[in-house]
């Protein structure tokens, strides 16, 4: 591992002071969990909403750490070998914006208001025929798992694919600016978060931080079939690739598409030959996940034979569009997280699969709110409801207070008032979702984060199994 720096260097960096060591230790990793800690380790504790590192400094002396990186005001340390600072989220960012400097490979970073994750992966896939390639695991996209993310490059990868989400304006760029990509993918502007950045305007400007970072000679790759990214066209002062499905001007298009419940199949132009590629995620919004890591494996020079099985080969991450197959139904686990865009994809993936299915398959949609978004939460949980009677929803169960009103929406658009329930809990809705299920049922489970509908998912898979 590439860390070159004793204590001493690190305490330069995070502008701190050194208490009860002499500086000449050697630093071989960094972590912000005690339980992480090995010889030659720094630990970084952090002040979170439920925990507070802090308290946890003397443990990871005792469990071998060579010093902790504390808070000033947090008080006296007694002997405890320690590094003071103002802020330790920022110690943590400064000392992993210096470890990233000592790796040369490319970089590639990744934003958007949907798709990142599966985006990244897909790159990562992409990539990884090619390169050792390094990628974000799981949700460590915001400021403290972006720099567990850079702490985990090292001399085998020759590559990297890092994520970056946020919440608010300026995350991500402090997060690009330690990141430092070579080339930046920008999903799509939607409307998540619209409760803190006002408007689709500012989400833009918040995802076009992330060119605060990116190298002087650095690619930016966009969706063309986006309004706001597309008006970017011709205005920015880097290399601009632009895929799409629609706008058949972009660089990178997908046409002759076959949409299955399995996955899809397109064919794209490289280098003036047509060459056909196998998704196998379901819903179209994977094939714009695949046409962004093909542009990534063209700029980085990946032989198209590679490129092809990469896209093959990838997986969705967590809780996205899980389908598992039972002797009576069929769920989707689409329960990650929610917003309108991502609530539009998943019902198209729940209207092909009960299609495949048959005429028996009726469609189940369970759906709960969709957090932060702000004054457009009401209109924005009906158009969902309207979605739901156009894809043809034959039943409907609402979980949350807003969420309501995807059962309103819906009502007004034209489902049988009937065949919709609103509940304020999981177990309810749970228990009236065992009731009504028929055989043949496709079942779509969907909410934001914080509602927790794994819970339904995992009491649908011990029904499922048992048969009954």
């Amino acid at each position: 591992m590439k860390w070159c720096m004793n204590i001493n260097k690190l305490s330069e960096i995070v502008s701190g002071e050194i208490h009860n060591l002499s500086g000449d230790e050697i630093v071989k990793n960094v972590v912000r969990d005690d339980r992480e800690v090995d010889e030659g380790t720094v630990f970084v504790a952090l002040r979170g909403e439920n925990n507070n590192g802090h308290r946890f400094a003397g443990r990871a002396v005792e469990n071998g750490a060579v010093c902790c990186v504390v808070n000033r005001d947090e008080g006296d340390f007694g002997q405890l070998p320690v590094v003071a600072v103002d802020d330790t989220y920022k110690a943590l960012m400064d000392i992993a914006s210096f470890y990233r400097d000592q790796f040369s490979i490319p970089v590639v970073g990744v934003t958007g208001s949907v798709g990142k994750t599966s985006t990244k992966g897909m790159i990562a896939s992409v990539l990884g025929r090619e390169y050792t390639t390094l990628k974000t695991e799981g949700n460590y996209n915001n400021e403290v798992g972006v720099p567990l993310t850079l702490f985990r490059l090292s001399d085998d990868d020759e590559a990297a694919v890092i994520e970056m989400g946020m919440s608010d304006f300026g995350e991500i760029s402090r997060l690009s600016k330690i990141v430092k990509p070579d080339t930046a993918v920008i999903t799509n502007i939607g409307i998540s978060h619209i409760e803190h950045l006002g408007s689709r305007e500012g989400i833009c400007r918040a995802k076009f931080e992330i060119l605060d970072g990116l190298a002087v000679d650095g690619t930016v790759i966009l969706n063309g079939d986006d309004d706001m990214l597309w008006a970017k066209n011709g205005d920015l002062e880097y290399e601009t690739l632009y895929f799409g499905i629609e706008n058949k001007a972009c660089d990178l298009v997908a046409s002759d598409i076959k949409l299955y419940s399995s996955g899809s199949e397109f064919t794209a132009k490289i280098d003036g030959k047509q060459y056909r590629f196998e998704v196998n995620a379901p819903g179209i919004h994977q094939i714009y996940n695949a046409l962004a890591a093909i542009l990534v494996g063209y700029s980085y020079n990946v032989r198209v034979d590679s490129m092809i099985k990469g896209v093959h080969d990838f997986r969705p991450e967590g809780l996205r569009q899980v389908k598992t197959e039972y002797d009576r139904f069929i769920t989707i686990n689409d329960c990650y997280n929610a917003c309108p865009d991502s609530m539009e994809s998943g019902l198209d993936v729940l209207v092909l699969t009960a299609e495949e299915r048959g005429k028996a398959a009726r469609k189940v949609a369970c759906l709960a709110d969709m957090l932060e978004l702000g004054d457009a939460a009401e209109r924005e949980h009906r158009r969902v409801g309207k979605m739901c009677a156009e894809k043809g929803v034959d039943c409907l169960i609402t979980i949350g207070s807003m969420a309501k009103n995807i059962a309103l929406g819906a009502v007004e658009a034209g489902v049988n008032s009937s065949d919709v329930y609103e509940f304020d809990s999981n177990e309810e809705a749970e228990k009236r979702l065992k009731s009504i299920i028929k055989t043949g049922d496709v079942i779509w489970i969907k909410g934001s984060r914080g509602m927790h509908l794994e819970r339904i998912a995992e009491a649908l898979d011990r029904l499922g199994k048992s048969g009954q």
